[in-house]
């Protein structure tokens, strides 16, 4: 007796999935109104993309001028010049003498300013000098307030340097002794030469007179302010006094 063969049931796992045709790239092919023969891109399209690079060329035009004014002083490299102030002679160390010098050159007045400088008090200055500044006989402390720059003035009668601005008070080393500024007057590197006394670069200090690069008005240097607030690329802190 021949043996019955037993159907099998159909594998519906198994689907068939038709291809996807693949898009023309021509515009007549697609049915697009207003196509010509041979065309692959829509005047839609090229009219969108050029009005976008149109955009760009612009926006590039107006934003790249802008931030070359806005960024090109964090860059420009000023010459660190050493200034003489007068001879060692001039200078007590018990008050402050007001002195000129130029920070900017070309622009008259308005590229001057006012250092004040004293000699020394080994009672006073405790801070101990940093290695390659141990010749360092004065202390030249900067007139620009470090709440938003105004300048401050130094009064003998009550060893203070007053802000007009906003109310800020210094003590006789330029710490900060009241009101809102956020570190101590900044201070000048100084040597002696010649008979004279020279005034150098500026630098920032903290509550400490730990010395830093320079930092502008309102940029804390204690805790973490000294990350926060970099330095520019070109003003940096001397690593000892130059010599020649």
């Amino acid at each position: 007796m021949p043996s019955k063969r037993i159907a099998r049931p159909p594998d519906r796992t198994k689907t068939t999935v038709p291809k996807k045709q693949a898009k023309s790239k021509y515009t007549a092919d697609r049915g697009i109104a207003g196509a010509f023969e041979g065309e692959t891109v829509t005047r839609r399209r090229f009219m969108v993309g050029t009005a976008h690079a149109t955009g760009a060329i612009a926006t590039s035009a107006i934003l790249l001028p802008s931030l070359g004014f806005a960024l090109g002083p964090l860059f420009e490299e000023h010459e660190q010049r050493w200034q003489a102030v007068g001879t060692p002679e001039e200078f007590p160390d018990d008050t402050y003498v007001p002195k000129v010098i130029t920070i900017v050159d070309g622009i008259g007045q308005a590229g001057k300013t006012t250092v004040y400088v004293r000699r020394r008090n080994a009672e006073l200055d405790t801070d101990k000098l940093p290695k390659g500044f141990e010749s360092e006989q004065f202390v030249a402390i900067s007139t620009r307030c470090m709440h938003l720059g105004c300048p401050v003035r130094y009064t003998p009668a009550a060893q203070r340097f007053i802000c007009p601005c906003h109310g800020g008070v210094y003590d006789f080393q330029g710490k900060v002794d009241g009101g809102p500024p956020v570190r101590p007057l900044d201070r000048f590197y100084n040597r002696v030469r010649n008979g004279q006394v020279e005034i150098g670069p500026r630098f920032s200090v903290n509550r400490e007179l730990d010395r830093f690069s320079p930092r502008n008005p309102g940029e804390p240097l204690d805790g973490i302010g000294g990350i926060l607030y970099p330095s520019r690329p070109t003003a940096r802190k001397l690593d000892s006094l130059p010599q020649d």
